[in-house]
């Protein structure tokens, strides 16, 4: 949707603080030990105090179950969509886990992910967050009125795949947002390689458009399984995963990162006492 009246930017700027709010508090928050349903209870309790609740808890997809889950917890090789109830094991010091937070607020919906290392993370898995984090930061600075929504994809990919060597998966993106979770257009994280694969990758960023984008990158291939489960989505290798995710309005002077207090988180969480 386009968004231009200063009450619905306020709207749509309230709903993304929410979201940092939330990520902000899983930082002090997550520890060694947790289990996925305990971090989705806290996830819960910060939503019900911060006036909102979740747009994921109950969300339908053609061929799925409602999601059952107030937030989408992705460990290790989960890339996204990641669930309370997908394992009972605890977090142990090392894990990667991926919190994908999605809130409405007074009517307007807030939709960023971040990924978090539990109390220690190896080279490589510090050396794979930092290509997603800053994969996003460039894309976003792509996001130009009046250039094309492919630019975004450009600046990932060459960042991820070209400059890091790790790979971006495919059939995944970001997306148009608002007063409802996914809109149009489809954001891909990777320029198009045939005709027609991404038919929107030629229109162009306008003043006003509300875009979640989301690299979601994986240590060492582009392909994704789903195991036989209906929502989790796995790297088809086994291979560690990052999801980064922001919401983003483009303004007549550039892209305005709603949610960029979360690039203030630190990369590691749950440091011993």
């Amino acid at each position: 949707m386009i968004v231009t009246h200063d009450r619905d930017i306020a709207g749509a700027a309230a709903a993304a603080e929410r979201v940092v709010s939330v990520h902000q508090r899983i930082v002090e928050f997550l520890q060694p030990g947790q289990t996925l349903a305990q971090i989705d209870s806290f996830i819960a309790t910060q939503l019900a105090d911060l006036q909102c609740r979740s747009c994921f808890l109950g969300y339908k997809a053609r061929g799925h179950p409602p999601f059952p889950s107030q937030a989408c917890l992705s460990v290790n090789a989960c890339v996204v969509h990641g669930t309370h109830v997908m394992n009972r094991d605890p977090l142990a010091v090392g894990d990667i886990l991926s919190v994908d937070i999605g809130v409405l607020h007074d009517g307007w919906i807030g939709d960023a992910a971040w990924t978090y290392a539990i109390r220690e993370a190896s080279d490589d898995a510090l050396a794979l967050m930092r290509c997603g984090r800053e994969s996003l930061r460039r894309g976003v600075e792509a996001m130009r009125p009046g250039r094309p929504l492919v630019d975004f994809a450009k600046a990932v990919q060459a960042h991820v795949e070209t400059e890091c060597g790790y790979c971006l998966v495919r059939g995944l993106g970001g997306h148009g947002y608002g007063r409802t979770l996914h809109e149009s257009p489809f954001i891909s994280n990777v320029v198009p390689s045939y005709p027609g694969e991404w038919e929107e990758a030629w229109q162009t960023y306008a003043p006003g458009m509300l875009i979640a984008v989301e690299p979601m990158l994986a240590r060492s291939t582009t392909e994704i399984t789903s195991h036989g489960t209906a929502w989790p989505i796995f790297s088809a290798d086994g291979s560690l995963t990052t999801h980064y995710e922001a919401d983003v309005l483009i303004t007549a002077h550039g892209p305005r990162n709603l949610t960029q207090g979360l690039f203030e988180l630190p990369e590691i969480v749950g440091a011993a006492n």
